[in-house]
């Protein structure tokens, strides 16, 4: 069988290497909208803006995550790392998407089970491909698969327990509009049998919604009738696990992202409290997720670079009492910042600093929600926004680098903007 890798970034890579192994395999060419993609020595590639049109009919076309499928003109077949993974892996899959929230998910369902004494891979979106660890994974393992909508696209199958934190419109610079994104998510449910289990936020219509395409056991958070808080301690039912207080992030979103983990991994540690209280204890959260930096002068700074919608940047602001000074803005990714304005003006948000290429979208909504104390920064040096906001600062505030938007028009990466942050705040004085 010929096949044509499409896309040759981080997964494309992994899917080369899977499928050169295959014994059916007889031709592999590269196919990548970039000029600069460096391929394996001796292996075709086709590279460029139409590189996508030219793939032959006749080639299996193996998509990599983040390629929209319709830019994939062949009438051969077309698939994924990720639907290959599913067929192949031995071991019991717990998939966890939302909009935001599904790393920190993950990574608490991880250390819940490592806890337990469970052998865990932690995979897919969250950096590791799925299919380079394939060869690694036995039948008594499990694997906590973090999936996007980009991996969830054109997936055929589901998880066998799936768990969905909120979701708000997201990557509509990518999808077609916001039915296309949450038709991409429901497929971590659509196929599940009735032996599976999906745990979804029981608050949010759009994760209820996908719930409910399930076949199998339906597990809502927060809820009396699974995981639920009550008087400072995580419940199951009526039965006491451990007091909220073991969780080491801030915010009440991540008290929900615990609950989530619980949810999923009930029934796969017996409902062991130890393990969940250890779990979510050693869990100090992710790079740029409302990630502490440094106080300087009396001033708490974070970085929260990570969150890139208006849902993800109110979580944010909510996870605080003290007066905020919020660095947001951004490439804009076609979503609306009403609610965030609207979040703004009644938070205790002191200071706004707008910044990035969506700055006047987001002054706009701002102002007409009378939000107090807008500064404009058109500097795209990130030690220039952080010593704006040093300024402003007073011994006690917080000041937090929290987007709501894409970080491409000013750094390489979300990650990148972040460790400018970090680095500009370490140098203040």
């Amino acid at each position: 069988m010929n096949i044509a890798i499409a896309g040759y970034g981080v997964e494309g890579k992994a899917n080369y290497e899977y499928y050169k192994k295959q014994s059916y395999t007889e031709q592999i060419i590269i196919y990548d909208e970039r000029t600069d993609v460096k391929a394996p020595k001796g292996v075709k590639a086709v590279l460029g803006p139409n590189a996508l049109s030219k793939i032959p009919d006749d080639f299996m076309v193996i998509r990599t995550n983040g390629l929209a499928p319709g830019k994939i003109k062949s009438g051969g077949k077309v698939w994924t790392g990720t639907n290959e993974f599913f067929v192949k892996c031995p071991a019991p899959i717990i998939g966890v998407s939302g909009t935001k929230g599904k790393g920190t998910t993950a990574s608490f369902i991880t250390e819940i089970l490592r806890a337990a004494g469970r052998k865990v891979f932690l995979l897919g979106n969250i950096g590791v491909a799925a299919l380079s660890e394939l060869p690694k994974i036995r039948e008594d393992d499990i694997v906590v698969f973090e999936m996007s909508s980009f991996q969830l696209w054109d997936a055929v199958y589901s998880p066998h327990v799936a768990v969905l934190t909120m979701i708000e419109p997201d990557h509509l610079n990518v999808h077609n509009d916001f039915a296309d994104y949450t038709r991409a998510k429901a497929n971590i449910a659509k196929y599940q049998s009735v032996d599976d289990t999906v745990v979804y936020h029981a608050r949010d219509k759009n994760t209820k919604a996908i719930a409910n395409l399930s076949q199998g056991t339906k597990l809502p958070f927060p809820s009396l009738r699974s995981v639920h808080i009550k008087k400072g301690a995580f419940y199951w039912r009526t039965r006491r696990l451990c007091a909220t207080s073991v969780v080491k992030l801030p915010g009440r979103h991540n008290l929900r992202n615990a609950m989530a983990a619980i949810g999923a991994t009930y029934g796969f540690i017996n409902g062991d409290k130890k393990a969940i209280a250890a779990g979510l204890g050693n869990f100090a959260g992710l790079p740029h997720r409302l990630q502490f930096v440094a106080n300087v002068g009396g001033v708490s700074y974070y970085d929260d670079s990570i969150a890139t919608t208006p849902g993800s940047a109110i979580a944010a602001i909510s996870s605080f009492s003290q007066p905020i000074i919020l660095i947001t803005g951004g490439a804009d990714k076609g979503v609306d910042y009403d609610t965030l304005a609207r979040e703004i003006s009644t938070h205790n948000v002191r200071d706004v600093l707008v910044i990035g290429a969506n700055r006047k979208k987001i002054m706009a909504d701002l102002h007409r929600h009378k939000c107090k104390n807008i500064h404009e920064v058109s500097s795209e040096k990130m030690s220039d926004i952080v010593g704006y906001a040093y300024e402003l600062a007073e011994p006690g505030d917080v000041v937090i680098l929290s987007p709501a938007a894409a970080s491409l028009d000013m750094f390489k990466s979300y990650a990148d903007r972040g460790d400018q942050f970090a680095w500009a705040v370490r140098n203040l004085g």
